[in-house]
């Protein structure tokens, strides 16, 4: 089926938007002006789907425990071992670290690293019977042979542990996979046939992995994604292709089709991996708790170049069903990490932590 490809601009920079110089998009659109006065816009749902949602102009505090809508207490898985071998890469200020392991995708067959944080309520006495929700966090670009979301300079650990501490998150493992097998193709977060299978890597593997090594929820209430501009597609596509594993997703400039030149004679297996299927398929399915997932979109006022293709995909396939969304427009924004950090602070981390599950202490 022939539709209107929206512009994928394929990489964001970690740091400032001059730090390097963005890849062409493959794909051009025409961008009309977008309106910037409204820092914050939550897409309108019916009147029968806003139970539990955020008001159009309002983002909810999470709740530090019971996630809202749960009548008993979630389910603990604790690891199951063979615990992993791990390195510390960085110790943050809080004695927090950030470690990193080579893992060898029992599913995927795909060996790759991936950098680890746990949040200092992790190690807290009173936690140690409960569950932790998992923030999988993507880069953008080719993801390899690192992920930027690790870096010091970025401090983005080091954010998650403030907004913890003043309620507008839930405190995160934060894992960090590499998002390619290398820097010379784009795998669209996807099992291309013949190529490694990276959708299994990061919607499987790397999830087993946590199971592996650390305390976690039984329930999808507590497994989120979050990534930036392919990272972005990558996160939103997973969600959306496995909501009954993962509940909530960050896509902060994202791409939303899957062009991976790789596709190339597997039209069927590419279809399978666009968002706008996997949304509509979703929609139609009805709108109960259990089939609710939650894309939290962000976008700066200075990404004129996606800006409208992205309105488009928002307009056009959520907010329909179990499908919802939010929208954070930052102002003066780029298409940058250090922008996508100003707009969690602002309401992005609030608004999915709402529909998450946070730690409980031994004394609730």
């Amino acid at each position: 089926m022939s539709r209107r490809r929206p512009v994928r601009s394929r990489y964001a920079s970690p740091a400032s938007p001059a730090s390097r110089t963005p890849r062409a998009s493959r794909t051009s659109r025409t961008s009309r002006a977008f309106r910037t006065t409204a820092l914050v816009i939550t897409f309108a749902l019916p009147a029968t789907a806003l139970a539990g949602c955020a008001t159009p102009d309002t983002v909810v505090p999470p709740r530090a425990g019971l996630h809202p809508s749960r009548t008993a207490a979630p389910r603990t898985l604790f690891p199951t071992g063979p615990a992993a071998s791990f390195t510390t890469v960085t110790t943050l200020a809080d004695g927090t670290k950030i470690r990193v392991t080579d893992l060898h995708g029992a599913k995927s067959g795909f060996t790759g690293k991936v950098w680890v944080w746990t949040p200092k309520q992790y190690s807290d006495p009173a936690y140690a019977k409960s569950g932790f929700p998992v923030l999988i966090s993507l880069p953008g670009s080719y993801g390899y042979p690192a992920n930027y979301w690790k870096s010091t300079h970025l401090g983005f650990e080091s954010n998650v542990a403030r907004w913890s501490e003043q309620g507008k998150s839930v405190p995160f493992i934060v894992v960090m996979p590499v998002l390619n097998p290398n820097n010379k193709h784009y795998y669209d977060g996807s099992d291309i046939p013949g190529q490694p299978k990276m959708g299994t890597w990061l919607t499987e593997d790397v999830p087993d992995f946590v199971r592996t090594n650390f305390r976690t929820f039984q329930s999808r209430d507590g497994w989120a994604f979050m990534g930036s501009s392919s990272g972005g597609f990558a996160a939103l596509k997973s969600v959306l292709q496995k909501p009954d594993k993962f509940k909530a997703a960050i896509a902060s400039g994202p791409d939303t089709v899957p062009d991976s030149p790789l596709w190339k004679g597997y039209e069927e297996e590419r279809e399978a991996n666009d968002p706008e299927e996997l949304a509509t398929a979703l929609a139609r399915k009805p709108d109960i708790p259990a089939n609710r997932v939650y894309l939290a979109f962000q976008i700066g006022t200075q990404e004129t170049g996606i800006m409208e293709s992205l309105k488009d995909f928002i307009r056009t396939y959520t907010n329909k069903g179990p499908v919802k969304s939010h929208l954070q427009v930052i102002e003066g924004g780029a298409h940058n990490a250090r922008s996508y950090m100003k707009g969690m602070d602002e309401g992005t981390i609030a608004w999915i932590s709402q529909y998450l599950q946070g730690p409980i202490p031994a004394s609730s």
